[in-house]
């Protein structure tokens, strides 16, 4: 199994329709791929020196097969509109993991 962890730090101008966005309209979008099984939004617990809230989301999928796909076919347009409604109020940066045992 692949984790496709998504952490974003947005700034309190944005933060109320930035939540409200993710919630109903992007993660919802990026489970319509079929690519990824389930979502998980998780908040950072730690404080930032500049400022804002961290959020992480975490995208389970099958495969590092079916990720690069995700990255090929969907990923170009979903960040796009991200941008275009929150810019520079908003920095993010993407970690692959890949699950080894759950105990």
């Amino acid at each position: 199994m692949i984790i496709y962890n998504v952490t974003t730090n947005i700034h309190e101008s944005v933060h109320d329709k930035w939540m409200i966005w993710m919630q109903h309209k992007h993660i919802p979008e990026v489970l319509a791929t079929g690519k990824f099984s389930s979502a998980r939004m998780v908040r950072v617990l730690i404080e930032e020196d500049m400022g804002g809230t961290t959020y992480s989301v975490q995208y389970t999928t099958d495969s590092k097969v079916t990720l690069d796909k995700y990255y090929q076919e969907d990923a170009p347009k979903l960040r796009e509109e991200g941008l275009k409604l929150f810019g520079d109020k908003m920095l993010t940066f993407r970690t692959e993991l890949e699950l080894i045992s759950e105990h």
